[in-house]
């Protein structure tokens, strides 16, 4: 009955999302979370990354060792040349002592308790594991805003090229409708016979863009249902944003220190940074010594026959104090190591620096794509109304004879261009202030749903 209930509501969830439009960026968001194999994998090494801190913590804590052994053994002694002494007996020098069990019953058992006191190495280790914990989540959350800028381009990419679509086959209906009027009046004498030549152009060429448009929407649709896993039924809709683009942006040096401070793969290669130098840290010379606390306890026993007849051995031992541990000499290999790891160190800081340059530079395009795109934009509108104004004015002069069909098929042609070129620019726009968001360390869903409404928020500072 569970697994029923669950089959019912996964269906309901399913039918949810049908063919009838019901999908926007939001939703390809969501579904390409559960659908992209590399960020489950990113999940999964951040999961694991969380197990390191327990790691880390763990090494400072006491440790307790308890072993045991059960077998035969073999013991055999000989002393000579002792002093023995007894009540009753005296003393006597010269004294031998011999004993012997061969192949008896042994029993073993040791209890060792361990804590680390001074250990520079098992330090550093510690921090290695909580930065490597850092680096996952950092690592997660960089994955996380990669695929959000990635859903969102596949998204905008199909959503566009089916507005593109619509606006061609559209465009493809008035040179039709407008091939038929010239043949109509080419019969009746009206125009000449260059403007069906012209029409029949028009209408052959627009045929062949809509069959290229065609293609490019199924190659879009498809791109976009790798990361989201959805059907072309479910990619039959995809609307646009049409709301008012913010045109506020901060100032660009206000950008650029906070993505310098917060930009994710910058944070992971300083974490990265600081591994290497925690990894020279473990064999510098401060951390050759050790200092722990130790107790242990334990016996031996071992009993059966041996030359001289019936024997039992034991020893029992115990303890409690400091242990010091000093390497005298390795061959050389800590001072090699800790050079090498030096060098690393200064490779990765190298790195760091080249990354935060790329990254500048991203910043300032993101930048100047939202400062310069909110005046491309509105000039586009302006540029939109006019075309309308002028395919209106052309049609009324077509009707009296003021206007060529060949002008009309360009009017025609400019005003789809001028509507496709607006929401190309608005999506331009909404993805670049995506980019600058992610660029800063602040995309989330938050972002995406402002967005999807066409009216989203500029990214906080």
């Amino acid at each position: 009955m569970n697994r029923r209930l669950l089959g019912l509501v996964a269906a309901a969830c399913i039918a949810g999302v049908g063919p009838a439009g019901a999908v926007d960026l939001v939703d390809a968001w969501r579904a390409a979370q559960a659908h992209d194999p590399e960020f489950a994998a990113a999940q999964a090494a951040r999961d694991a990354g969380q197990a390191r801190r327990e790691q880390g913590a763990s090494l400072w804590r006491p440790t307790l060792q308890l072993s045991g052994a059960v077998g035969v053994g073999t013991n055999e002694t000989s002393t000579t040349g002792a002093r023995f002494s007894a009540p009753g007996f005296g003393t006597v020098d010269g004294a031998s002592f011999d004993t012997s069990v061969t192949q008896g019953n042994l029993w073993r058992w040791s209890l060792q308790a361990r804590q680390p006191l001074i250990n520079r190495e098992r330090d550093a280790s510690r921090r290695q594991l909580e930065l490597s914990a850092d680096a996952a989540d950092l690592e997660w959350r960089a994955t996380q805003q990669a695929l959000m800028l990635r859903v969102a381009e596949r998204y905008f990419d199909a959503a566009l090229a089916a507005e593109a679509l619509r606006v061609q086959r559209r465009q493809q209906d008035a040179v039709e409708r407008a091939l038929t009027e010239v043949r109509d009046r080419f019969k009746l004498g009206d125009v000449p016979v260059t403007d069906t030549h012209e029409a029949a152009a028009r209408a052959e060429a627009m045929r062949a863009e809509v069959l290229a448009a065609e293609s490019a929407l199924q190659l879009k649709r498809s791109a976009l249902a790798d990361a989201t896993g959805w059907s072309d039924a479910q990619m039959q809709s995809l609307p646009l944003p049409d709301g008012a683009v913010p045109q506020d942006v901060a100032a660009l040096q206000q950008w650029l220190a906070e993505v310098r401070s917060s930009n994710l793969q910058l944070r992971l290669l300083a974490a990265n940074t600081e591994v290497a130098r925690q990894e020279a840290a473990k064999h510098g010379a401060m951390a050759a010594p050790s200092l722990d606390l130790v107790a242990m306890a334990g016996q031996d026993r071992l009993s059966g026959s041996g030359a001289y007849g019936s024997a039992s051995n034991g020893l029992n031992n115990s303890m409690i104090g400091v242990q010091l541990n000093v390497p005298l000499y390795t061959g050389g290999y800590r001072s090699a190591r800790e050079q090498e790891t030096l060098r690393l160190a200064d490779k990765s800081v190298a790195d760091t620096e080249r990354h935060a340059q790329q990254v500048a530079q991203a910043t300032r395009t993101a930048w100047l794509g939202l400062t310069v795109g909110a005046s491309r934009l509105s000039a586009l509108n302006e540029a939109l109304r006019a075309t309308r104004a002028r395919l209106d004015a052309t049609r009324l002069g077509r009707k009296v004879g003021d206007r060529t069909t060949l002008e009309l098929l360009n009017a025609e042609n400019d005003a789809a261009v001028a509507e496709l070129a607006v929401q190309q620019a608005r999506v331009a726009l909404l993805l670049d202030r995506l980019r600058l968001a992610a660029l800063a360390g602040q995309l989330d869903e938050t972002q995406l749903r402002a967005v999807n409404a066409g009216s989203n928020a500029p990214p906080s500072n």
